[in-house]
């Protein structure tokens, strides 16, 4: 279906949702339609998320606060419209498939606390990663303060949460945030689709359960338990022969 904020394209396997937003802004109507639109991707193998003119800017605040004012000092009705924005950065990694976060340009904010809840990241030389909410008075709420802890280490995601201040690819490599960094955006965005693709050709049951256990949270021995009892409910005889052959 189309959509006004989102643009969700589809090659073999992969499919590509696009945020389409002035500067990647999310605003109220983007929260309405991530999750739709994340529902039409579980069809796909793998998939690719990444921005137009840059990544993303963030939480559009003016279009937002007309929603948000109304519900200050009432602690449930805020929750209620924030709930509709953590369905769509918990929707990427409620998602059984592999999500890859291709960024160029700046990932602000709310658009920072969604690669957060990808799988694997990369991004171009000029990107930029800021979490500034607290300059703006606010604490972030959509998960990334859970996340990045786990991804950069406490020390860097305080450092992040605590200044607002942004870092460049380089450090953001350093610092575990991505992966890879590729000199263009052209030439990120088509390492993206050929990680994509080399996903896609791998077994999707094995990749939705090395996902899980990823994300479990689980301790030590019962995370190996549960990878153990996946195993056990999908593995076949037909994957182990085709995997020996190789």
């Amino acid at each position: 279906m189309p959509y006004q904020t989102v643009r969700l394209t589809r090659q073999d396997d992969v499919a590509t949702l696009t945020i389409m937003t002035r500067m990647g802004s999310m605003n109220t109507t983007f929260w309405r339609e991530m999750p739709q639109a994340l529902a039409e991707v579980q069809a796909s193998r793998v998939l690719i998320l990444r921005g137009e003119q840059l990544f993303s800017a963030g939480l559009d605040v003016k279009d937002n606060a007309a929603v948000i004012a109304p519900t200050l000092g009432d602690p449930s009705a805020f929750q209620a419209v924030v709930a509709e924005m953590h369905a769509a950065i918990e929707g990427l990694s409620q998602l059984s498939i592999p999500v890859i976060a291709a960024v160029h340009g700046w990932c602000i904010g709310a658009g920072l606390e969604a690669i957060s809840a990808c799988d694997l990241r990369l991004c171009s030389r000029e990107a930029r990663f800021s979490l500034p909410e607290v300059k703006l008075g606010i604490t972030a709420d959509l998960g990334g303060l859970q996340r990045l802890p786990h991804l950069i280490g406490r020390g860097r995601a305080a450092h992040l949460a605590l200044t607002g201040e942004p870092i460049d690819a380089s450090t953001a490599e350093r610092w575990g945030l991505v992966t890879e960094v590729l000199d263009t955006p052209e030439a990120l965005f088509q390492r993206a689709d050929e990680l994509a693709r080399q996903l896609a050709g791998l077994p999707a049951r094995a990749l939705e359960g090395t996902k899980r256990t990823l994300q479990d949270g689980l301790p030590h021995h019962e995370s190996m338990q549960s990878a153990v009892q996946w195993n056990a409910r999908h593995m076949t005889l037909e994957g182990l022969q085709n995997a020996l052959k190789k």
